[in-house]
């Protein structure tokens, strides 16, 4: 008997998404359990006892945490659709850009609270992750590791829906076509997978969940 897999997130975390689409493409079937994060459950609290954070896999009753690490576990577990390359140079430049992604990345959940010069600094630093990875993260390549989706792609993917989600709480345009081409093409790519396509969350629920945290937040500020 196979044992039981159940995801702890919330449908508003881009990092639980992250995992969802691993488990799609491994087509592992699993229990979604969901949080929430303004109280946190027994449940999360006993399984990420650490960080107290989604998203949380359990798998045979066991959690693993952080979501990167989580896709790596699937990875490992799963071995069908691989997400990392055999060849050892090619698995360490994945795990390179998925590393330069977390290090990064954090500009872009910024830009949902920040306005003002706070707003402009946050920007700034997005355009330049942008720029980063449009120059030497995929040269000519489908994806980032080849032809194949891969973790690299992962990571990234959710932080490019997730900040065309602030450019829209915010009215603001980073992720523009001409500039970062190579990116524009790639997203597209990755978005048509059929394990991210069926898997993302409804446009307008989440624009109007994220407008809404935001106001709250600025008018408490």
């Amino acid at each position: 008997m196979a044992e039981v897999v159940k995801l702890l997130g919330a449908w508003s975390s881009p990092f639980v998404f992250r995992v969802i689409w691993a488990l799609k493409i491994k087509g592992i079937p699993y229990e979604f359990i969901e949080e929430d994060v303004t109280n946190k459950s027994p449940l999360l609290l006993k399984n990420n006892p650490v960080l107290k954070k989604i998203p949380v896999l359990l798998h045979g009753g066991k959690p693993v945490c952080e979501s990167m690490i989580i896709v790596e576990y699937i990875d490992e577990i799963w071995p069908q659709n691989p997400l990392l390359p055999n060849d050892p140079y090619e698995r360490a430049l994945a795990r390179f850009w998925v590393k330069f992604t977390e290090d990064k990345c954090s500009s872009v959940w910024q830009i949902s609270l920040a306005q003002g010069e706070e707003l402009e600094k946050r920007v700034k630093e997005t355009v330049d992750l942008l720029q980063t990875v449009e120059e030497n993260g995929l040269g000519e390549k489908k994806f980032f590791g080849g032809d194949n989706v891969g973790i690299a792609d992962i990571a990234f993917g959710a932080v490019i829906h997730w900040l065309k989600i602030m450019e829209e709480i915010v009215g603001i345009k980073v992720f523009e076509a001409h500039k970062f081409p190579r990116l524009h093409e790639w997203i597209e790519n990755f978005k048509q997978l059929p394990a991210v396509k069926e898997n993302l969350p409804d446009w307008d629920w989440i624009v109007s969940y994220f407008k809404s945290y935001r106001e709250k937040r600025l008018a408490s500020a």
